[in-house]
């Protein structure tokens, strides 16, 4: 070929490279003319990169699929792009989308469990919110492992799904969210519960036990150590603890439960039933908080064994018997 030739090829390459280079860097770096504002952009499981790409260019979030497949391919090769959902902060040029993508942070939905709830509550409250959890969270509350080393009696994660509110990515398994809960239960429970369990004679399950049944008597902060005196003083002298939530806890069990609890259900035969069995319930009928937890381990000094709801939502507390029904036919029989 000659010479001549040759160099108008080159040149004609030259060109081309100088081209494609320019209009690169212009898809790549410049941002595309769209409206401001947050889009969420979700990569489902298995998503190829240009599977990606294209789905960009679909949405308008980029301009040229082909820029985001060759930037990634010529400064990220081998980088994964994690599937999930995405918040983007538009307009953003290519390289900034590759780059948020590449970072993996996908966008959180908060979870808030509140103190007080069964592991069936919290599976409704999961279903009710639609929260995008995959798989089935109560039958994964059946797993007792993640609290296993602590509470070897455990058949399944009840009293231990720590109320508080959680960050979990779409699709996260029920089994991760479960799990997570458990932690944070056994991070708020620490080694200071544990010292202090021991002190008491008491084991992990047993003091959870009792801050369920703290948690469901009263919502009052203040009384919930009052409580915890009252319960501790009836187990220490072998007395029945007479705990109306534990019944109504036997009665959803077995799914009698009619939203009101009547003089014969006292009498419901559960060993779940504080009325008719001694001591504390097989397992916690919630899971407390971290106030309960607390009132559970730290009891206040006092010698009430009874307690009775006032007109103001609180409770009077009678060391005695007598002082007791007098507090009852002042609060409750004049309802």
């Amino acid at each position: 070929m000659p010479r001549k030739a040759v160099n108008i090829l080159l040149l004609i390459a030259i060109v081309l490279i100088m081209a494609l280079t320019t209009a690169f860097f212009r898809e790549y770096e410049i941002s595309p003319v769209t409206p401001a504002g947050k889009v969420v952009f979700e990569i489902g499981p298995g998503r190829t990169v240009r599977a990606i790409a294209r789905d960009l260019q679909e949405r308008g979030i980029i301009r040229r699929s082909w820029a985001f497949l060759a930037g990634y391919k010529l400064f990220h090769a081998g980088q994964k792009i994690r599937a999930g959902e995405y918040e983007l902060d538009l307009p953003l040029k290519a390289k900034d989308v590759l780059l948020t993508l590449l970072k993996g942070k996908v966008l959180l939905h908060p979870l808030t469990v509140p103190e007080g709830l069964t592991a069936r509550e919290v599976a409704d409250l999961i279903r009710d919110a639609a929260y995008p959890v995959r798989g089935s969270f109560l039958e994964a509350c059946g797993d007792a492992g993640p609290i296993a080393s602590w509470d070897g009696q455990a058949a399944d994660l009840e009293g231990y799904l720590f109320p508080d509110t959680y960050q979990f990515a779409k699709g996260a398994p029920a089994r991760t969210v479960a799990k997570a809960m458990v932690a944070e239960f056994r991070k708020v429970f620490g080694e200071d519960g544990l010292r202090r369990a021991a002190e008491l004679g008491m084991t992990v399950r047993s003091v959870v036990t009792l801050a369920s049944l703290i948690e469901k008597e009263t919502s009052v902060p203040d009384e919930r150590p009052l409580v915890s005196a009252v319960f501790h003083n009836r187990l220490r002298i072998g007395m029945k603890l007479d705990c109306d939530p534990t019944v109504i806890y036997a009665l959803k069990r077995d799914g009698l439960y009619r939203g009101r609890l009547l003089s014969r259900d006292l009498k419901y035969p559960s060993p779940y039933n504080t009325y008719v069995s001694p001591g504390l319930p097989p397992g916690p009928i919630c899971s407390p908080g971290r106030d309960s937890l607390r009132a559970a381990l730290y009891p206040a000094p006092e010698k009430f064994l009874y307690f009775v709801a006032n007109k103001d939502g609180a409770h009077h507390f009678s060391r005695g018997y007598a002082e007791h029904l007098m507090a009852v036919k002042k609060y409750q029989l004049k309802k």
